[in-house]
């Protein structure tokens, strides 16, 4: 499917000189430090294999999986899946070197008319399908106000998505402390139904302890993260979107290329606005 570049798949990219291929580490280093760290005060506190425990990681992973999917459908948690798997080699586009492309297609359709454009798009020049999809309707002859709107709604489409993924995790970050809270409850019933057995007390202690502790990990160091990771790439490539639609609108009535720029400088922050003319 053409659409806008989507997090459920690998992205395009932008115009090929916009592209930036990148390992993207942030997401290895934030989580595996931060699980690292954990690790290490466990194995300095003494006794690390005291916190592993088969029942509480049943109770805590299979419940937290069983019930995100029965809140979604498979096919939600599986683009779910692919999305985080693409975080860590998250193709980042600059959106100001998308910009001064963008203008530079505009200046040069300007000159030498919408037409001029055919040949760009069918050698893959333009690489970004929303943008490449709006630039062939307009050279088609479809009136701008309606490319424009079938531009919004792929867009709109790929936010969509987009956010259900970001939703899944949270869904999943709602559940895993509340599976530990149930393993507790499990394991100091275990607990106090065997006092008369010293032996079978420490683990249901073990149970009712290591579940609340699984379950934040799981919550607070591994899918709340991962969801805002999400949710920020997701609104980077939302930007990238918006300035695809307002220059294909402009490509498509000739407007000064400057006027262009002032657009789509005006989307963007101050630090990655564009100075194309100057």
């Amino acid at each position: 499917m053409r659409d806008g570049v989507d997090l459920e798949r690998p992205p395009t990219g932008a115009p090929r000189r916009a592209e930036a291929n990148a390992f993207d580490p942030a997401t290895v280093l934030g989580l595996g430090g931060a699980l690292a760290l954990v690790a290490l005060a466990l194995a300095l506190g003494g006794a690390p294999l005291a916190f592993l425990d088969l029942p509480s990681v049943l109770i805590v992973l299979g419940g937290t999986a069983f019930l995100t999917l029965a809140s979604f459908t498979l096919p939600d948690v599986g683009v779910t899946l692919a999305a985080v798997a693409r975080t860590v080699s998250y193709q980042r586009r600059d959106p100001s070197a998308v910009a001064r492309e963008l203008v530079r297609l505009a200046d040069g359709a300007r000159k030498g008319g919408l037409l001029s454009l055919q040949a760009p798009i069918t050698n893959g020049e333009i690489a970004d399908p929303l943008l490449a999809k709006g630039l062939t309707l307009l050279v088609d002859g479809l009136k701008v106000e309606e490319a424009e709107e079938l531009m919004r709604r792929e867009l709109g489409a790929m936010l969509g998505r987009h956010r259900k993924s970001a939703s899944v995790l949270r869904r999943g970050a709602e559940i895993a402390p509340a599976m530990g809270l149930i393993g507790t409850l499990i394991g100091l019933v275990q607990m106090l139904g065997r006092l008369d057995d010293p032996s079978a007390i420490g683990p249901a202690m073990a149970v009712a302890l290591l579940t609340t502790f699984y379950g934040a990990v799981l919550a607070h160091m591994i899918l709340n993260p991962l969801a805002s990771k999400l949710e920020r790439n997701s609104a980077e490539e939302t930007l990238i979107g918006q300035l695809n639609v307002v220059a294909a609108g402009s490509i498509g009535r000739q407007e000064n290329p400057r006027r262009l720029e002032m657009l789509l400088n005006s989307l963007m922050p101050p630090a990655r606005r564009i100075r194309y003319f100057d």
